[in-house]
């Protein structure tokens, strides 16, 4: 069985090839049930992601460990093993954590394709973490941007994150707000649980990518600019389930469920064209979807 490390998914993933795998997933389908939620101790939580198709076979398990801070160890520990779905032989165990991240800012720039507009130059990112590094250099990969502003919470690892990007090349700097007034493309990945994003304060033309809200009690845009938006989802079924978002702007009356305009299944497939006018604001938001793992994982190990 063959084992690959984060530096190699990092190479065997460039972002037009891992964009390009995802739409053909998502365009042909595959067997994906909503992810397996176990409850550990000490506040931790177990998550397994299968999915399967007539060739290949795989499952994401991820241990979210609050208490790993305390042992120097990341919160999130995370690995993927493919298989032929076949005869069930293990292909390769890859690791968990970077598979996420690259595919979780490819699914982005992805939708992107179809609902920001095809001459974006500003990009906003909130969040500082490695979802929101992947994001930068996806984004930046896939659209010509020329500015790409982070913001987070903590000043500090807003520029420290931007220091990264631009020692790589990227047109990075901090930024004082996550006001996304004047941006083409604003890309969230936090963890908060209020509203970042107002609908007031989002310029006509915006493409809001939420990535960060995946639990019902979390949501980084209120329910104005949901309201306002073309709302594309990752999945219905798991955006209608998890995405905090959607879940709360509903429960508050802001939007209903049939004001979710497509999700990636819709626009890969040409059944809903995507962005239609220049002055249209335009939101997708993802929860992750276990075939987009798969789609990767096989991607990465060549053996489609």
């Amino acid at each position: 069985m063959r084992m690959m490390t984060a530096e190699q998914l990092r190479h065997a993933l460039p972002w037009a090839a891992l964009e390009a795998a995802l739409e053909a997933m998502f365009r042909d389908g595959c067997e994906a049930p909503l992810r397996h939620r176990h409850a550990l101790p000490e506040s931790g939580m177990l998550l397994l992601m299968p999915a399967w198709t007539a060739r290949h076979s795989g499952v994401k398990t991820v241990h979210v460990l609050p208490g790993n801070g305390a042992r120097g160890l990341p919160a999130v520990q995370a690995v993927y093993l493919l298989s032929d779905a076949a005869t069930g032989q293990p292909i390769a165990l890859l690791d968990g954590g970077e598979l996420t991240d690259r595919r979780t800012a490819a699914a982005s720039t992805l939708a992107g394709r179809y609902l920001a507009r095809p001459d974006s130059r500003r990009l906003l990112v909130l969040g500082a973490g490695r979802v929101a590094a992947a994001l930068a250099e996806a984004w930046c990969d896939r659209f010509p941007i020329e500015q790409v502003a982070i913001w987070a919470r903590k000043p500090a690892q807003a520029e420290a994150l931007a220091a990264r990007l631009a020692a790589h090349g990227l047109p990075a700097v901090a930024a004082a707000s996550p006001n996304p007034a004047g941006f083409d493309i604003v890309s969230a990945a936090t963890l908060s649980e209020a509203p970042l994003l107002l609908g007031a304060e989002v310029s006509p033309g915006t493409h809001v990518d939420l990535v960060g809200a995946f639990r019902p009690t979390m949501r980084e845009s209120d329910g104005a600019l949901l309201a306002r938006a073309t709302l594309v989802l990752d999945t219905r079924a798991g955006g209608l389930a998890e995405a905090g978002d959607v879940v709360q702007a509903i429960a508050e009356g802001a939007i209903t469920e049939a004001q979710v305009a497509a999700d990636l299944f819709d626009l890969c497939r040409g059944t809903h064209p995507g962005r239609r006018g220049a002055q249209e604001v335009t939101v997708f938001k993802s929860v992750g979807w276990a075939g987009e793992d798969l789609a990767a994982a096989v991607l990465a190990t060549g053996s489609d």
